[in-house]
Order: C-alpha cells, then sequence, then structure tokens
C-alpha cells in the first residue's frame, strides 16, 4: 500500500503572507527579484542572464554556505588552514588530483559564455560572504562558530579545478580484478566480478606485474575522494556509489498526451542535501530543476521546450599503471626503454595551529603518482580522462540549458564529459530520446580493465566523438530507461572502442521494463510511485533458485521468504528475514563453499575472502551470489543436503542476529523497524549546546533495497544512506503540472524554516509541485528578496 503524499497549490493569493527583505549586491547590472516558494524553491526573475547567474550564486551562499564552502576548501586541499594538521594528509591528496591544464582550453571547454557565467555565480557567492562577514555573529551559520573560521572568497578558477566530487570510474574495479586474479585465478575473479560479459577476462600476460601490489596502492586516491572527517564517526557526506533511474515516454503511451521524463538520481543522503533547486529567468535564459550549490545553471530539468535528465553511465574513465623504478634513482622510471624524471611540484600550504607544510606531488606523463614501492622497485600512478580539460562533474550542462529542441540538445552533449551520464529529453515537439554522454578514451589493443605497465605499451589514441556512441531517438517502443545497467546496443563493437565492462545491477531496470511492458499507461502519478516502488525482483530469483530446498530447522520461516512476492515494505518481515540473511550470513557462507570448490588454499582464501563477500559495497548486485549458487548442482543429492544444511544454518544466525537487533518480541519484527534513514549534520551532530533538530533529523523508516527501483542501500548499521537525493517528474509542455521533491531541505542553515521541511514529504514517496510560470509562482511564495545593484563606482 503506498503512503505517498503530494502537495498542491491552494488557489489562493500566497504572496500577500509572504515576507520581504533587501540586500545590497555589488556588481549587479540590475536589480533582480528572487521569489521562494514555500518549499524553499528560489524562482529568479534578473534583466540579464549575468545578473540571473550571479543571483543564483548568492541564493545558493544564502542556503547552503557552509556546504560550499567546504566543498571548496575541500576540493582544493585547504582543509589544514582551517582545521589544523589532521587534515594535512587529505589536502595533499586532493591536491594531487587538481586540474592543472591549460586554462584557456579548460573554459572553452563547456561553453564560450562559460568563463563568464562561472565569474558571475562566484561574484554572487561573494557578495554574501561579504555581507555576511559584515556581521559573523548573527549572519553567519553556526558552523563556523563552532570550528572557529570564517568562510573565504571564491576565485572563479576554483570551480573547475577541483575534480574529486565527482562519480568517476574505475580504478576500484581495475585494481580488486588484478588481485582477484592473482589470488584465486580466473574463476575466482568470475565468482565476484560483475563484469559484462563475465569471461571475457583480459590483461597483461606478465604475472609478475600484480606480484606486489596491494590494497594500499589506492590509498591515496581514496583520500583524495573521501568526505571530511570531523571525528567521532561522522563526515561532511557519505560515500556515494554510482545510481539512478531515468526515463522518457511518447505522447503515443503518456497518459497527458504528451511527454513524460522522470529522473531519481541516486546519490548519499545527506543532511545538507546534495540537490539544490533553482528557477533562473532572464532574457534568452529560461530554466528550472536542479544542480549542485556549488555550480551555476541547472543540469537536470527543463528549459520550457527541452526537458533532461541523467543517470551515471559507467564509463572506464581511469587506468592504473605501474612502472618499473630505476635500480639506482628513486626519481626515475621506465618508459619506451629510457630512464624518464617524474615531475615534482611543491606547493606551501597553512596549518591552523601548526607551522606551514610543503606539499610535495610527483606526476608521470600519465597523470599522478599514487604509490611508490622502493624496495620492490615499483611505482603506480592514475591516467584520469576527467583531469583533461572541460571534465569539472557537471559543468557542460551550461551549454544545453538554452537548446530549443531535441537536435540541438543532442549537439550540446558533443561538449559534455563527466560524470558519463545517461542523457534523457524530450520535447515539447514530442521528441523523446537517449544519448550516452562521455569523453571515451580509445584505447588500441587493450580494454582498460586491468592495470597495466607504464612502459609505453599501454596508451591512449584521442578521445570518441559523442556522435560514436549510443543513442536512440524517438524509439519504436515509445520509452526509453536507464538505471546503470549494461545498456550497449547489439550492434555496438565494445571492442573498438571499449566503454565498460563494469555495470551494474540490472534490478531496478529489469523492474522498469516490466512495468513498461505491461500496457499500463504513464502518467505523472505512475511514474512518481514507479520511482518508490519497492519490488525486488532479485530477490525473488535468488529464492527462485532455492526452490527445491528444504531446510530441517526453520521451515516456517523458509516458507514465508518462499512465498513472498519480493516487495520489501517498512511491514514486511519476509523483507526483513531477506535482507539479513542473504547479505549478512547467506552470503559470506556462499563465499567460503565457493573457495573450497575452487580449491583455494587457506592464506589466499583469507587474503582473498573480504573482495568476494563485497562487504564495503551498499547495493547488494547479485549477479556473483547467483554465480556462486550455480556452482551447487541441485539434482545431485550431495549438493542439495550441503544447501539445505546451509540455508537452516544461516537462517539461525540471521534471526538470532535480528532478534539482538530488534528485541525478542517478533511482533515488531519489520523491515521499516530496522531500516531507516537517519539523518546527522557532521558538525552540529557533536554539538550540545544548540537544539537537538539542528544536529539530527527524527528517523524515518524506508522501504526497499540497493535492488529496488525505489533505491535504499543501507550501510553495516542498516541506515539507509543511499537513495533518490531528489526526484523529479516533468509534464513535458504543461510545465506546472511538474512534480518534485529534495531532502531534507532547500536549506543548509539550522535556523532556516527549509533546513528539514522537505524530510516528512521525502518520506513519504511525496512531492510537491514544480512551478515554472509566473502565475503559478505568485500563487505560492513564501519570500520575497530584492538584490538591489549597486552603482559601479559603490565602495560597498
Amino acid at each position: 500500500m503506498s503512503s505517498r503524499r503530494d502537495i498542491d497549490t491552494e488557489p489562493t493569493d500566497q504572496a500577500s503572507g509572504a515576507t520581504s527583505e533587501e540586500f545590497e549586491v555589488s556588481g549587479l547590472d540590475r536589480d533582480v527579484e528572487v521569489l521562494v516558494d514555500r518549499w524553499g524553491v528560489p524562482h529568479i526573475y534578473a534583466q540579464s542572464r549575468m545578473d540571473a547567474y550571479m543571483a543564483q550564486g548568492f541564493q545558493a551562499a544564502r542556503d547552503r554556505l557552509f556546504q560550499i564552502d567546504l566543498w571548496r576548501r575541500r576540493g582544493l586541499g585547504r582543509l589544514s588552514e582551517a582545521l589544523g594538521p589532521g587534515h594535512v594528509a587529505q589536502d595533499r591528496a586532493t591536491r594531487l588530483f587538481l586540474y592543472r591544464g591549460d586554462m584557456r582550453a579548460e573554459w572553452l571547454s563547456y561553453s564560450t559564455e562559460a568563463k563568464d557565467i562561472v565569474t558571475a555565480f562566484v561574484t554572487g557567492v561573494n557578495a554574501f560572504v561579504n555581507w555576511a562577514l559584515e556581521d559573523p555573529a548573527r549572519r553567519l551559520p553556526p558552523e563556523f562558530a563552532e570550528l572557529g573560521y570564517e568562510p573565504a572568497h571564491w576565485a572563479p578558477e576554483d570551480v573547475v579545478r577541483i575534480r574529486t566530487h565527482g562519480l568517476l570510474y574505475n580504478v576500484e574495479q581495475e585494481l580488486a580484478r588484478a588481485l582477484t586474479v592473482r589470488d584465486l585465478g580466473p574463476e575466482g575473479e568470475e565468482l565476484r566480478s560483475v563484469r559484462e560479459p563475465v569471461s571475457n577476462i583480459t590483461g597483461p600476460t606478465d604475472p609478475s606485474l600484480y606480484e606486489h601490489l596491494s590494497e594500499s596502492v589506492l590509498e591515496v586516491y581514496r583520500l583524495a575522494f573521501a568526505p571530511v572527517d570531523f571525528g567521532a564517526g561522522t563526515s561532511a557526506e557519505q560515500p556515494a556509489p554510482s545510481g539512478s533511474n531515468n526515463w522518457v515516454v511518447a505522447p503515443s503511451l503518456s497518459a497527458t498526451g504528451r511527454p513524460v521524463l522522470a529522473n531519481d538520481p541516486h546519490r548519499a543522503v545527506t543532511l545538507p542535501s546534495l540537490r539544490y533547486l533553482a528557477h533562473l529567468e532572464a532574457p534568452g535564459l529560461s530554466v528550472i530543476g536542479a544542480g549542485e550549490p556549488n555550480l551555476p545553471g541547472i543540469s537536470i530539468g527543463h528549459n520550457g521546450r527541452v526537458a533532461f535528465g541523467l543517470t551515471i553511465w559507467p564509463v572506464d574513465h581511469e587506468d592504473l599503471y605501474i612502472y618499473q623504478l630505476h635500480p639506482e634513482d628513486d626519481d626515475r622510471y621506465l618508459y619506451k626503454g629510457a630512464w624518464e624524471e617524474f615531475e615534482t611540484i611543491e606547493e606551501r600550504a597553512a596549518v591552523a595551529g601548526a607551522e606551514d607544510v610543503i606539499h610535495s606531488l610527483s606526476y608521470t606523463r600519465h597523470g599522478p603518482v599514487v604509490a611508490v614501492d622502493t624496495g620492490n622497485r615499483r611505482a603506480v600512478a592514475v591516467r584520469a580522462v576527467w583531469l583533461q580539460p572541460g571534465m569539472a562533474p557537471y559543468l557542460a550542462s551550461l551549454e544545453y540549458q538554452d537548446a530549443a529542441d531535441a537536435e540541438q540538445f543532442r549537439r550540446s552533449l558533443r561538449r559534455w564529459g563527466a560524470p558519463a551520464v545517461n542523457m534523457v529529453y524530450a520535447t515539447t515537439d514530442g521528441d523523446i530520446g537517449w544519448q550516452a554522454s562521455a569523453l571515451v578514451p580509445r584505447r588500441p589493443g587493450w580494454d582498460g580493465s586491468h592495470p597495466v605497465p607504464g612502459d609505453g605499451r599501454y596508451e591512449w589514441d584521442g578521445f570518441a566523438a559523442v556522435e560514436e556512441l549510443p543513442s536512440v531517438h524517438n524509439p519504436e517502443s515509445g520509452w526509453f530507461t536507464s538505471s546503470n545497467e549494461h545498456n550497449l546496443p547489439a550492434d555496438f563493437d565494445n571492442d573498438a572502442l571499449t566503454t565498460t565492462s563494469d555495470w551494474s545491477s540490472d534490478a531496478r531496470h529489469e523492474r522498469l521494463v516490466e512495468w513498461f511492458s505491461s500496457g499500463e499507461s504513464i502518467g505523472i502519478d505512475s511514474s512518481l510511485a514507479m520511482q518508490s516502488n519497492a519490488d525486488n525482483l532479485h530477490a525473488r530469483h535468488l529464492l527462485d533458485t532455492l526452490h527445491r530446498v528444504r531446510p530441517e530447522q526453520y521451515q516456517d520461516e523458509w516458507a514465508q521468504l518462499q512465498t513472498w512476492d519480493g516487495t520489501e515494505s517498512v511491514d514486511s518481515f519476509a523483507a526483513l528475514l531477506y535482507q539479513v540473511w542473504q547479505r549478512r550470513h547467506l552470503r559470506p557462507w556462499l563465499v567460503d563453499q565457493s573457495l573450497k570448490r575452487l580449491n583455494v588454499t587457506p592464506a589466499a582464501a583469507a587474503k582473498a575472502r573480504h573482495r568476494l563477500l563485497r562487504a564495503e559495497t551498499l547495493s547488494s548486485d547479485l549477479r556473483p551470489d547467483m554465480r556462486m549458487l550455480a556452482m551447487f548442482d541441485q539434482a545431485i543429492d550431495q549438493d542439495l543436503t550441503l544447501l539445505n544444511e546451509g540455508v537452516a544454518q544461516t537462517l539461525g544466525q540471521a534471526l538470532e542476529e535480528i532478534a539482538q537487533l530488534l528485541g525478542p518480541d517478533r511482533e515488531s519484527w519489520t523491515w521499516g523497524a530496522l531500516h531507516q534513514t537517519t539523518l546527522r549534520h557532521p558538525v552540529l551532530s557533536k554539538v550540545t549546546d544548540v537544539p537537538a533538530d539542528w544536529g539530527s533529523l527524527p528517523s524515518v523508516a524506508r522501504a526497499g533495497s540497493g535492488d529496488t527501483v525505489g533505491m535504499a542501500a543501507y550501510d553495516a548499521e542498516f541506515n539507509a544512506v543511499l537513495g533518490a537525493s531528489f526526484r523529479m517528474v516533468l509534464d513535458v509542455g504543461e510545465w506546472d503540472q511538474s512534480r518534485a521533491v529534495n531532502t531534507p531541505g532547500q536549506s543548509g542553515d539550522p535556523r532556516s524554516k527549509h533546513y528539514a521541511d522537505l524530510l516528512d514529504l521525502w518520506a513519504e514517496d511525496g512531492s510537491f509541485p514544480l512551478l515554472y510560470s509566473r502565475e503559478a509562482i505568485e500563487g505560492a511564495v513564501d519570500q520575497c528578496i530584492i538584490l538591489r545593484a549597486l552603482p559601479r563606482n559603490s565602495d560597498r
């Protein structure tokens, strides 16, 4: 039963009860009007495009100043100057991965106006910072006082030099694959792998290449992408594996008679929210939707003519290179038969409460050096597409915001770089489509799936044009959907241009295809409901695979699982039992049995077991589990007996754990009692002299899991930390009928009424109108803000 709650606009004029506020802003050409609706969405009305972007920066800082200031500090490697010596190592790691290339090429890669737009945006941010610093005790968000520093001013280059806030792939997969093959052989990698096709395991033929590799070679890389650690188990953001669903529906299949576009990006659910909704109106500019608060423009939304949405397309944007060091010189490595010197950059950095430090950063011709093993005369570097010009995540959306039709929109994606995405679009003309969009390197003779020698044999040969990547325009089916699944068309030659072979589970996609193929008319309400769908088809597949199993113990519980429909509702006992059993007990049992069947030595098994367990992942992804189950032939008595014993053993363990987690009263044993989202502020949750609801929000029960369309993947404490960072369904052409929700609110300032006002709506799978027309917006105004332009000669 759905608990979805939607909010509609009231017919009465809300503007009469709206509050008003004015700010004097240096740098504006003309005054700007900002109408903030009752859900916290700012609708910005300016008389020039650059004033609109400047106002967006001002308003983003007004709502999210601490969040974006921390984003800048972390991304530039400048945490230590505010937070002290404990952050020196992370600063060095992050600086290692800054963009350091030609700035002219960088700016022109996004759009002709990109530098002007970013400059206007950061000017707006800085204007708010200046205003706040006039009276910091009253105007600055409370985090600054708690941590003892003030926000910094931004330069335009700060926005584009930072690259470590995006979702980027796949050196982690390369390393795990190499180590698994080394320790367990190709058979072990086939069990662990999420590659498609699984059996296509290729790599360098010299087994000694991986002999001295270890998990630690990527410690610096991981630190560069890590959230800010404020101690006591809190951080500014949670790890965020890729996810997301989107779909577009043609008028012929739509309940509205117009195209429908839906998008629910899956990222870490955080306090404050990752996403920020905004609406920009100016001559030649009209766009509304979501972006990230540290960036100008809108990456997911519409411009009154074209609607657009995205999901991650997990292109291989990274390669791990292993070098032979000179026998006597640690500063040189072998390349094409000659010894080359590492390029070294030294940067002085301030550290709060301590002496300055010198960050020494080393690079090969391929990229940043992340590990040096002088004992074994090896070095490791990361080559990343995202260190090329034009790869600041999402900024290329500036190019497609102005597209007038499908053709212009598709052409604008020639500039798209990172992250790699499945871009869907729908137009008021009735066109729909999909364009895979990324900067894909050509790797002649190799596929990028394994670490390779850095000796010159494995090089890139330019990049593919977007026209070479998969796409569809007005598909015969009348719909298109993507959920990070393997979606290369059958006629796409992935050997000639290797995009990737590491794909997310197709569990969500399978459910969506089932829905689209049902003949049901697809509309706004049905799309909203599907975005929260909790049907776990892959859970049912796994249980169906075990249909012959008859455990001697826990027969009632096993019968409940076998008759369960797979819907992971909050009130379901079967969903609770399945999730605790499969993830925490069945999978480890399967891994141990599989290692025995592979005749792996105890030493190798101990070294590699964690890679098969995949305990660090938030999403289930049952492909490896199903391959391990396939090692058992249930037609053979010995195998069936072992499965019976294993299921009984692991069910018993799961029931014991549930009792420890929820207590002995089985009446309280439901999935929602255990599986909840609890949002804690990374700083204010540890402060005792502020209101409690500044630091921690009430827990909300969550349906679904990592394998459901309504994504709710959870961590080791069953906190559903990964899900829809926001949801959006667009009625293309009747824009005021569109719906959206953010979580927990639009503002990151705990003093704001919009700090957590959307949490309950999000938790109940509800939505609010994403209003676009001026008339509709004026009926839902909560606050009127005027940004007054100061005279150019003003010293204010």
